[in-house]
Formats: structure tokens, C-alpha cells, sequence
């Protein structure tokens, strides 16, 4: 299988080989980027911004990214939107598609994984892969150490739980939390007057 016939089963759900050596070496040049930006300092912002823009496949205005940042790809299979902000040790499992709203947050710690190997363990052995996309809605909320699973989208203003594992589609404008991840409940009027409990919300 040639690099084109690979590349292009890489973005189609079909399976194909990630042992390609031309793969890997376009790989590697991601990876040589993703390692400059994690070595950046605290004051270089337009550096980094700068070092994001040629890294990702898409980003837009005023997004920050905590280093150390982790990605397979270094960013280049990733669309953010404007205001998106990620915690430190953000890991992009990025083989396939993640596509990121805007004024999307992610807590520390957080996995986006598109990747995924068959079952049949010879085809794994072979180092057989398929990729899936991921989408993540705008001025969604994802918490401290969650996983979130190849082929899953999670609907705009939507709060996944810290630690939880999102293995399939979460709608819009819900708190979802817990192994495997599941609606806790909606997104309501209360939440209008309180912030925390019976913390009430103080500043507009």
C-alpha cells in the first residue's frame, strides 16, 4: 500500500497499516514541531501562537494551549475554533479528524482519541489502525481527566464530568458524567441563579 492510498484510508474509517515508513517520516516532522512548542516559555505567546497556526490543521483567534501538549500528529489532523483553552497534558490522539467549536474548554489531563485497532490480533500484530472523528461543540466543557473515545460527538454547551469515558454521542446543552459517560441531567434555569450549589451567581 502506497503513502497516498494510506493517507487516504487514514481519513475514511477504513483499515490500513501505520507500520508505512513515509507515514512515519511525515509523522516525525509533526512530532519535531510539537516538541519546539512544548519547550516554549510562559512569555512567549506570540510564539506560540505563531507555532499553533503552522502545527494544526485549522485554529482560530485567542486560543491557548498549556503546554505540555501531547499529539500522535503534533496537531496537523485538528480544527479549533476562537477561544478555545486546554489545560496542561491535553493528549490529541490526533490520526483522524477532532473538530473543536468555539469557546471550548478542556480541564488537565484530558484524552481525545480518534485511533483504534481490530480485534483480531493478527491484524494487530500487523499493526493494522482505523481512525474515527471526533467533534467537540462550541462552549462545551470537558473535565479534568476524561477520556473521550474515536467516532464520538458531544453536543455545544455540554459539561462532560472529570474522569469520565465518553464512548458514545452526548447531546447539547447537558451535564454528562461517569463510566461510560451518560447524561446526569440538563442544563437548566437553575443554572442562571446558581453556580455552585446553593451558591448563588453574584456578577453578571
Amino acid at each position: 500500500m502506497d503513502l497516498q492510498e494510506t493517507l487516504q484510508r487514514m481519513n475514511s474509517g477504513k483499515l490500513y497499516y501505520c507500520s508505512n515508513e513515509e507515514l512515519a517520516a511525515l509523522q516525525l516532522a509533526c512530532l519535531e514541531k510539537l516538541y519546539d512548542y512544548n519547550r516554549t516559555r510562559p512569555s512567549e505567546q506570540d510564539k506560540r501562537a505563531a507555532m499553533l497556526r503552522e502545527m494544526f490543521a485549522g485554529i482560530g483567534e485567542n486560543c491557548y494551549i498549556e503546554p505540555p501538549l501531547h499529539a500522535n500528529w503534533g496537531g496537523k489532523n485538528v480544527t479549533f475554533g476562537s477561544s478555545v483553552y486546554a489545560n496542561f497534558n491535553l493528549t490529541l490522539v490526533d490520526d483522524g479528524e477532532i473538530r473543536v467549536g468555539d469557546c471550548v474548554m478542556f480541564g488537565p489531563n484530558v484524552t481525545v482519541a480518534t485511533a483504534a485497532h481490530p480485534a483480531h490480533p493478527g491484524l494487530r500484530e500487523k499493526q493494522a489502525q482505523y481512525n474515527l472523528p471526533v467533534t467537540i461543540g462550541r462552549n462545551a466543557w470537558i473535565g479534568a481527566g476524561a477520556l473521550i473515545l474515536p467516532g464520538v460527538t458531544i453536543g455545544e454547551n455540554t459539561i462532560i464530568g472529570a474522569g469520565s469515558v465518553v464512548t458514545r454521542d452526548i447531546p447539547a446543552n447537558v451535564v454528562a458524567v461517569g463510566n461510560p459517560c451518560r447524561v446526569l441531567r440538563e442544563i437548566g434555569d437553575r443554572d442562571r441563579e446558581y453556580y455552585y450549589r446553593d451558591w448563588k451567581i453574584d456578577i453578571e
